[in-house]
């Protein structure tokens, strides 16, 4: 048997993230091999990754970064199983690290995302992988990108929330567009503005307002303009541009934006949040 040095081993951990022991062993069953040793946990790591695919990750993260020149924001959540993992700034460093492939590589959507080549591997490859080496599962479970001449992106404290938001105009005060990224996690809106509530909505919110106002018993003729009350009231609730601005409740969302810059406006957004 090889002379396995402790040099070695921590080499082996470096390169891997696996434990001491499961280095020392690898090694040992390797003949002193590092390339071997990195493989036989690669194979373990995955088959330990195979065998809990039918776990449920419900932790983990959601992480959110922009370009260098500020137009392009991109979000990713990465999903474990335990907040023990999700907090581990291994784990961390991970989601970070696939985000900045994609802000390097401007994936389509999610499964654009899982194959980009980070270190010589597929971004799903090496989440297997990782996934191995803490006995956890593993999940990159969203994507989402945003283009606009601004985007600003937002992580709430914990990362487990994180948002995005684009805008028409660069080179206004910072503070600007991330109280409006703010503004998106805090409010949960379900679109930008009125004309963007997809039809589907609209016509449940109509129908609720309707029903709600029948069994209170107002006359049949005057369902329909009380529903269109009730959805006015739902736009200025649900719809951003349309939204009470947190930080001063007398200004909408939109005469904010219009207040710092004429003409400003918000052109996109996402918002992903685990439910932990």
């Amino acid at each position: 048997m090889s002379n396995i040095s402790a040099a070695d081993v921590a080499k082996l951990r470096r390169v891997t993230g696996a434990g001491m022991m499961d280095c020392k062993k690898a090694l040992e069953e390797a003949a002193g091999d590092f390339e071997k040793a990195q493989e036989l946990i690669r194979k373990r790591g995955q088959a330990i990754a195979n065998k809990r695919a039918d776990r449920e990750a419900t932790e983990g993260v959601v992480l959110a970064k922009t370009s260098a020149d500020g137009k392009t924001g991109m979000m990713i959540a990465l999903n474990c199983e335990t907040d023990f993992v999700a907090k581990n700034a291994d784990f961390i460093t991970l989601g970070n690290k696939i985000l900045d492939a994609a802000l390097s590589s401007a994936p389509a959507d999610l499964e654009g995302l899982k194959n980009v080549i980070i270190e010589g591997k597929k971004a799903t490859d090496l989440v297997l992988e990782k996934s191995g080496i803490t006995g956890e599962k593993f999940e990159l479970s969203y994507f989402a990108a945003i283009n606009a001449p601004a985007v600003q992106a937002y992580i709430h404290p914990g990362n487990k929330l994180a948002t995005l938001v684009g805008f028409n105009k660069a080179g206004i005060e910072k503070q600007v567009y991330k109280d409006v990224a703010m503004q998106v996690a805090a409010m949960s809106p379900v679109s930008l503005d009125k004309e963007d509530v997809p039809e589907k909505i609209l016509a449940q919110e109509l129908e609720i307002a309707r029903e709600q106002a029948r069994r209170e018993g107002k006359p049949e003729e005057m369902l329909e303009k009380i529903a269109q009350g009730k959805l006015n009231k739902f736009f200025k609730e649900s719809t951003l541009m349309n939204q009470e601005f947190i930080k001063e409740s007398k200004l909408t969302v939109r005469q904010y934006l219009e207040n710092a810059d004429k003409g400003l406006k918000a052109t996109g957004f996402a918002r992903y949040t685990l439910n932990v």
